[in-house]
């Protein structure tokens, strides 16, 4: 399976963080499992962490160590990807949220989150 996996749930895999979803870890473990982070999170961390409201063990560049020593791959934005985001219904308003699931559409990925908004969309989600 592909997996493309939001901010917050990468966050709180790598923080191991009480909640995230059982289910969800051994799915970011799994070497069965293609994982990736995308750009967009990566943007998104970076902002929030410059901004004072994110903190982060190691900083931007830990951050970056983290993708890396936990297997993931990081996706990077395409111009499919934005002409997906462009057809999106505003069911969810936050740029990078919309990014993430028109990169998962895009792709034939599931996308593993917490965040409720999510199901308005037609692509596969595991609740984290």
């Amino acid at each position: 399976m592909r997996l493309l996996v939001d901010t917050h749930v990468f966050l709180w895999f790598i923080l191991d963080d009480p909640r995230i979803a059982k289910t969800a870890r051994p799915l970011l473990v799994s070497p069965d499992h293609e994982r990736f982070i995308s750009i967009a999170s990566v943007w998104e961390v970076a902002i929030k962490h410059g901004l004072g409201k994110l903190q982060l063990n190691g900083g931007r560049e830990g951050f970056l160590k983290d993708i890396d020593q936990a297997n993931f791959d990081i996706l990077d934005i395409l111009p499919a990807h934005i002409m997906i985001l462009a057809s999106l219904s505003l069911h969810h308003r936050d740029p990078f949220d919309r990014m993430l699931i028109a990169q998962a559409k895009t792709e034939g990925m599931h996308l593993l989150t917490a965040d409720p908004h999510f199901a308005a969309y037609d692509v596969p989600l595991i609740k984290a």
